[in-house]
């Protein structure tokens, strides 16, 4: 079975692959201290009767701190299979059309190569994390460039610090739109407010990726917080939570292949 391991500044995904099928999949907090040992035990706890199934492992990090310790975790305890660390020269066929291609993080990179796998058109990627990343990618599964926005949580976040008279809430859709009283407009705002502001950038994106409308163009929708929004947008066309794990499994059987 292949271990893919998607280590984001927020959480680190796992998902367990049998072939094409994701036999499973877990969410542990992202910790920027976690030591390898803590690492590899953690990681075996949740794989639980799966652990010793693992024949290889796909993995990346956007966290410079924990991808060191992962990769000292893979030398130590996985020493004897075959494994993948997303990072420069490592193939994936994604050309990056962008000014700096050392830019662009190994999570929007397998985000492209999964979701051209998916759909032969151009696409839109929106990935809901720690910051919501809109990304555009051409028919021909080139990576073009994208947008970045504060993400749901860190504007929570900030809002209830800045502002003395209001606080954190249950992400969850209000009565209304229009809040009756505090509670109400913060999730009114928050829900509503980003919803928006993803269908603003998608629209825009789209116009310049099929000009016109002249060519479709799928938007997906990933990251561990898109289901508070996906059902509010008016632009995603698909949910799809395993994107990250599915182009880690896709770039380990491109490096593997005989």
């Amino acid at each position: 079975m292949l271990l893919t391991v998607d280590v984001g500044n927020t959480n680190i995904v796992l998902g367990l692959w049998s072939g094409d099928t994701l036999v499973g999949d877990w969410r542990m907090r992202t910790d920027a201290r976690i030591t390898a040992d803590e690492l590899a035990l953690t990681v075996r706890g949740l794989l639980g009767p799966h652990a010793d199934a693992v024949t290889g492992i796909s993995a990346l990090s956007t966290v410079p701190a924990v991808l060191r310790e992962l990769r000292v975790m893979l030398a130590r305890y996985y020493a004897r299979i075959p494994k993948i660390v997303v990072e420069p020269g490592v193939r994936t066929g994604v050309a990056l059309l962008v000014d700096n291609p050392k830019e662009v993080g190994a999570d929007r990179l397998v985000n492209t190569l999964a979701a051209h796998h998916l759909h032969s058109t151009a696409c839109v990627v929106v990935d809901f994390g720690t910051s919501t990343n809109v990304d555009a990618i051409s028919a021909r599964g080139e990576f073009l460039g994208g947008a970045f926005a504060p993400g749901i949580e860190i504007s929570v976040d900030a809002l209830a610090l800045r502002a003395a008279a209001l606080r954190k809430v249950e992400l969850v859709p209000p009565r209304s739109v229009i809040g009756k009283n505090t509670v109400e407009c913060l999730q009114s705002g928050i829900l509503y407010g980003f919803a928006g502001q993803v269908d603003g950038l998608v629209r825009r994106i789209v116009r310049e990726l099929a000009p016109g409308g002249t060519e479709p163009v799928a938007v997906l929708a990933t990251g561990g917080l898109a289901p508070l929004v996906i059902g509010e947008s008016e632009t995603i066309t698909d949910h799809v939570p395993e994107l990250t794990l599915l182009g880690l499994r896709l770039v380990y059987e491109r490096n593997t292949r005989a």
